[in-house]
């Protein structure tokens, strides 16, 4: 399989993006390309560094330039077994600038029960901001954590919430 990895400068730190053949995200997040790149694991030959993603690219500065929902449509794939992926799945529901708890989205991926699972499906992702688990917060409205630090987590949630305001007043 052939990946490609691209970079850009944001305010919370390098956003750096390895997409496969298909442009499916496969790894992201604020970090470097090394970082990044050894998230993918054990025998998988290093990504080719290119200039421009293309379509994901695009999205990407979109959603930078004030597009909430520009990283909605960018397609992603990551390991995990059937609730990970249905949390994943349903954490891309999370509306820009909304959150929602842990035990909400346990609840709506099925299993109200499992708000650690949940919590842990958060920690694990490897799609971060595609899968927004940055709206995902603990139940008494506290952010919790965050791989990338809290001071990301927050910008990306006051980016959003800026984002959608200015939506609301036009």
């Amino acid at each position: 399989m052939t990946l490609r990895v691209w970079s850009t400068p944001t305010p919370i730190g390098t956003w750096t993006i390895i997409i496969d053949e298909g442009d499916v995200v496969v790894v992201s997040g604020f970090e470097s390309v090394e970082e990044t790149v050894s998230r993918l694991g054990d025998g998988v030959d290093p990504p080719q560094a290119v200039n421009d993603l293309g379509p994901v690219s695009d999205a990407v500065r979109r959603y930078l330039a004030g597009e909430a929902n520009a990283l909605d449509s960018v397609s992603v794939r990551q390991p995990g077994g059937p609730f990970r992926q249905s949390v994943w799945q349903i954490m891309r529901e999370v509306p820009a600038g909304s959150t929602w708890s842990y035990t909400e989205l346990a609840t709506k991926a099925g299993n109200a029960d499992a708000s650690r699972a949940a919590a842990s499906a958060c920690a694990t992702n490897k799609v971060a901001p595609f899968v927004p688990c940055h709206r995902i917060v603990r139940s008494d409205g506290s952010l919790g954590g965050y791989y990338y630090g809290l001071d990301a987590k927050r910008w990306l949630l006051a980016h959003e919430q800026a984002i959608q305001a200015q939506t609301t007043l036009l």
